[in-house]
C-alpha cells in the first residue's frame, strides 16, 4: 500500500473517529486503507478474570478494523452495517499488546467480507475474526 494511501486513509478514519468502545479499549490506528488496516490494542484493561485476553476484546478489535474498512469502501453517501461476524481464538495473550491485520476478502457494491488476524508482541496468531458487512445508502442528513 502506497504511503499516500495509508496517510488519507488514516485522515479519515481519524475524521469519522473510532467510536467510544474503540477508545475506551485503547486501540491506536497505524495504517488504514482499502487493501490493508492495522491497529494496536493493550492487553491491560481488556482480560477476563483470568488475566487472559479476553475473547470479545478480539472481536471488538476486529470489528473494529473490519466495520471501519468496509466504510471507507462503501464511499460518500453510503454506510457499511456489521450483518455476520465470527472469530476462532487460538492462543491467549497475558501482557503486552495484540495488533490486527484487516485484509479484504470481497469487496462488491452492496457486501464486503475481511479477515482480521490478531497476533501478539511475538507475531503469534491469537484470533482469527472474519466479518461481513453490507453496504446500504446513508440516512438522510449523514
Amino acid at each position: 500500500m502506497s504511503e499516500v494511501a495509508t496517510s488519507e486513509g488514516l485522515e479519515w478514519a481519524a475524521a469519522r473517529g473510532m467510536g467510544a468502545l474503540a477508545e475506551k479499549m485503547g486501540m491506536e490506528f497505524l495504517e488504514f486503507g482499502i487493501d490493508r488496516c492495522v491497529a494496536t490494542m493493550p492487553v491491560e484493561g481488556n482480560t477476563q478474570p483470568v488475566g487472559l485476553m479476553h475473547g470479545g476484546a478480539y472481536v471488538v478489535l476486529g470489528e473494529s478494523l473490519g466495520s471501519m474498512a468496509a466504510n471507507l469502501h462503501a464511499g460518500a453517501g453510503r454506510i457499511a452495517v456489521g450483518v455476520d461476524i465470527n472469530a476462532t481464538h487460538t492462543r491467549s495473550a497475558t501482557s503486552g499488546i495484540v495488533t490486527g491485520v484487516c485484509t479484504p476478502v470481497h469487496l462488491g457494491r452492496s457486501i464486503t467480507v475481511h479477515e482480521i488476524v490478531v497476533t501478539d508482541d511475538q507475531g503469534r496468531r491469537c484470533s482469527t475474526i472474519r466479518i461481513t458487512n453490507m453496504i446500504k445508502d446513508a440516512p438522510a442528513g449523514r
